[in-house]
């Protein structure tokens, strides 16, 4: 019998003791009817255990841990500050196994899934570009699957002139016998392709392939041109996690954006399957129904989270129910079974002032119900009232394309709102069983631009800072000095902190966030690393085999004042409930503050934030993700705070909720790392 966890397990009293799965259960709900914590004794809850997961990088190169651990029978699985699995004894935080392996880099991990058979007990691991299968008992790699106990992602996904880059950060799904995998891409011209697919739990062979980016003959091949999009194009990847109805079968999962995410002037036409909500059929991979979210994505607006599966009441009569959060801070609603939205959904005219050679989408959909979670514009009127340096941001904003969502980036500044990272972003949203949808966001400008390559024959020079610009600049800054909120490092005095070997391996197999850039010649990766430390002119020729697209993106640049503070009106960080029966919201609350604008008299502003929220049977909501280092606890019928407690390093990463022996406790890791905070290793327990 295999042991799954989803709503019809959910209510055996057994598995109520349970967080079995990614975010809680299939239904993505972050859901759990435990109800011994209670709004009236929270204020009772203590640190119970604090585990040392080990590998906190304290450098430049901060590490992070995003995951949402599982809790099965009392052992809990996580993941390491440096990416290895773990296993604990939930009641006391003592390890009882982790695991060694050498390779896995190249991003944070949110976790590890788990699967059952009998005495067959399996946890499901991606690291690096390896999907993993190991013995739940011992950490051990479970030989007969694939080759040696993993299966290599990269396989599959190959095209002319890709790069290497491919990641399973985001647990995989289980359906019966199979394991379901999307990944994580690099976002350039050069990304694998994004194709969907199921391997047999037990022997890891490869079962079947849903193509994102659709073949000749199948469906959704007349929305790309020139033709043969997967000889050119990559991403349309599936990498936030999905969503499973085992009951009905069907596997709901979201997608991101085609590459190149900021131009699109070789990738003609809407771009079916990229930023699309897909129902499969989750035994042979057939498409159910699909709705693009986004026509012909140039703004990086991929699906950010997973979708909830819940049940509304709609026009009085009870609906399976999908919804999704998107980065433009908008929920789509729509009838599980059939696709149908629920509430309306308009196709409504977007600016189409492009670069040459860009082809946008005259139209975009847009739900008229429920109204957006944030603010959907950013002009003068919307400037923090106390924004520092005034007058410098006002004459750059009366210069900048914004005031609207879908502007076309071109090589004037354009203004971003919400942010390239949400509105909504990967920790998603919690649900309950009256319906209601509870989703953090933030909303702080970020601005770009684009500017023009070179377009030549088939090779062409650059000098080391134009290879610099090309390849790095967008991330680490134009200047090097990395972003302002501390995203991505500075690379001034880096060799201060790495060596020039370490750089090296960097490159060639990427870390935390970064992805590896071993598809660039060894001459490149020489004279990159030189530039960065300082060793070589910035008017150094390197050769260069031409790519497209000819446009190249200017950096994800989030934007603050002088002060460090976003310079738009608060909140920057929010807590939202809405009643997806009849698409009202019922409140919002800042999440998160600056203490020091606090302690001025400012009313909490909310703080940029990543991690999801934990929704429990007593009527309480568990959050961290904000980047003052506290969880709080929240009154879910009115967002009333109800308790609060510190944090070793910001939890950005979801919290999970289980018992042991009768006794609650809610558990979340710290791993901090973004937004300019600390990294740590810790994960900390909390009960009555």
């Amino acid at each position: 019998m295999f042991l799954f966890f989803d709503s019809s397990t959910r209510h055996q009293k057994k598995s109520d003791s349970n967080w079995p799965e990614y975010n809680g259960n299939g239904e993505q709900s972050h859901y759990s009817p435990l109800r011994q914590i209670t709004k009236e004794n929270v204020g009772k809850v203590k640190v119970a255990w604090e585990y040392a997961s080990g590998g906190a990088d304290t450098t430049g190169n901060r590490s992070q841990m995003q995951c949402n651990p599982i809790i099965i029978e009392g052992i809990l699985y996580g993941v390491s500050a440096n990416t290895q699995a773990f296993a604990l004894d939930a009641a006391t935080g003592k390890e009882k196994w982790k695991t060694s392996l050498t390779d896995n880099g190249g991003t944070t991990s949110r976790g590890v899934t788990y699967w059952a058979n009998g005495n067959d007990k399996r946890i499901l691991f991606g690291a690096g570009q390896w999907l993993y299968a190991l013995d739940a008992s011992n950490g051990k790699l479970i030989d007969s699957f694939g080759l040696h106990g993993r299966i290599d992602l990269k396989a599959g996904l190959e095209r002319p002139g890709a790069d290497e880059y491919v990641r399973l950060n985001t647990p995989a799904t289980v359906y019966k016998n199979l394991v379901i995998v999307g990944v994580r891409l690099s976002e350039g011209e050069t990304a694998l392709l994004g194709d969907i697919r199921a391997y047999d739990i037990r022997t890891g062979k490869k079962v079947w392939t849903f193509h994102t980016i659709p073949k000749p003959g199948e469906p959704g091949y007349e929305t790309w041109f020139p033709a043969e999009p997967r000889l050119r194009l990559g991403g349309a990847n599936s990498w936030a996690g999905m969503a499973i109805d085992r009951k009905r079968g069907i596997l709901f999962a979201p997608t991101g954006s085609a590459a190149y995410d900021f131009h699109g002037g070789n990738r003609k036409g809407d771009n079916l399957y990229a930023n699309c909500l897909l129902a499969l059929d989750a035994a042979t991979g057939k498409k159910l129904w699909h709705f693009q979210f986004v026509h012909h994505d140039i703004w990086d607006r991929d699906l950010p989270a997973p979708p909830n599966l819940l049940t509304v009441i709609h026009q009085r009569k009870k609906t399976e129910a999908v919804a999704q959060v998107t980065k433009q801070g908008q929920v789509f609603v729509f009838d599980r079974l059939t696709g149908k939205p629920l509430f309306p959904i308009e196709e409504q005219s977007f600016s189409q002032d492009a670069v040459e050679g860009e082809f946008t989408s005259p139209t975009q959909p847009v739900p008229l119900k429920p109204t957006p979670f944030t603010k959907q514009t950013f002009t003068e009127q919307d400037i923090n009232p106390w924004v520092a340096d005034k007058d410098s941001i006002l004459a750059r904003l009366r210069k900048a394309r914004t005031g609207s969502p879908f502007i076309p980036l071109t090589e004037e500044m354009t203004i971003i709102f919400p942010g390239t990272d949400g509105g909504a972003q990967w920790g998603g949203a919690a649900t309950d069983l009256e319906g209601i949808i509870y989703i953090p966001a933030k909303q702080l400008p970020s601005y770009s631009s684009l500017t023009k390559r070179i377009n030549s024959p088939d090779t062409h020079t650059l000098t080391a800072n134009q290879l610099y610009q090309q390849h790095c600049g967008s991330c680490h800054g134009t200047d090097r000095q990395g972003s302002h909120d501390g995203s991505y490092p500075s690379l001034i005095n880096i060799n201060k902190r790495l060596s020039r070997k370490a750089i090296q391996e960097v490159l060639m197999k990427g870390k935390g966030m970064m992805p590896s850039f071993s598809h660039l010649a060894e001459s490149q990766q020489k004279t990159l690393i030189n530039f960065i430390l300082n060793n070589i002119p910035t008017d150094e020729v390197v050769s260069q085999k031409k790519t497209v697209p000819f446009f190249q993106h200017m950096g994800y640049n989030r934007w603050y004042d002088r002060a460090g503070y976003p310079v738009s009106t608060p909140p920057w960080g929010t807590l939202t409930a809405i009643d997806l029966n009849s698409g009202e919201h019922l409140w919002q609350v800042p999440l998160g503050e600056y203490k020091e604008l606090t302690a001025k008299g400012i009313p909490p502003t909310g703080t940029d934030n990543y991690g999801g929220p934990l929704v429990t049977g007593s009527g309480l909501l568990f959050i961290a993700s904000s980047r003052d280092e506290q969880i709080r606890c929240y009154d879910k019928k009115t967002g009333k705070m109800l308790w609060q407690h510190p944090l070793p390093a910001a939890g950005y990463a979801t919290p999970s909720t289980y018992s042991v022996n009768g006794k609650q406790y809610i558990v979340i890791a710290c791993g901090g790392g973004k937004l300019n905070t600390k990294s740590g290793d810790k994960y900390i327990a909390f009960a009555l």
